[in-house]
């Protein structure tokens, strides 16, 4: 891929980040929103390094008061509060998700389902762990980890299929 697309696709999956954050569905202290499913689909498409900028480009929008993230929210709070666990886990959830689904062992639907799996129980863990903190581990478990695991299985194999999808268009093929 040429510089200005890949630019443009890292631009273009910040904006799909955008979009993803607002489909959720209110839930208390964080809600369930499609935003992972953007940022591990922009690591599977973009790789691991480029997806990541991505979701970097994503967050600075954020952290810039851009009403991006989930419900509208924004701004440096969102970053100390209960989801900053979560958004701090996003650039390595798509880094993790980007670098491996490239290599030959997770290029069958199955194998990458599952990495795209272990890249959200990245993201729920580093959530908990930074919720835990003020909940305390186990009502960090009930109400950031657990609730969250269906979702998490949905969307790995929506980006699987997605990803599946948009590797036979020439401009994103490996």
């Amino acid at each position: 891929m040429s510089p200005p697309l890949r630019l443009a696709a890292v631009a273009g999956f910040a904006l799909l980040m955008v979009v993803c954050a607002q489909i959720a569905v209110p839930m208390v202290p964080v809600p369930m929103t499609l935003q992972t499913f953007a940022v591990l689909l922009a690591g599977a498409m973009l790789g691991g390094w480029w997806g990541a900028a991505a979701v970097m480009l994503y967050l600075t929008m954020a952290a810039a008061g851009l009403p991006v993230l989930a419900e509208g929210g924004s701004g440096f709070d969102r970053f100390t509060g209960p989801t900053a666990g979560y958004l701090a886990a996003f650039p390595l959830a798509a880094l993790v998700a980007g670098e491996l689904s490239r290599r030959p062992m997770f290029r069958s639907p199955v194998t990458e389902t599952a990495l795209m799996i272990g890249a959200h129980l990245l993201i729920l863990a580093l959530g908990a762990a930074w919720l835990a903190r003020s909940l305390g581990p186990a009502d960090a478990l009930a109400n950031g980890f657990t609730p969250f695991l269906i979702g998490a299985v949905v969307k790995s194999a929506a980006v699987v299929l997605c990803a599946t999808a948009l590797r036979r268009l020439t401009l994103f093929r490996p």
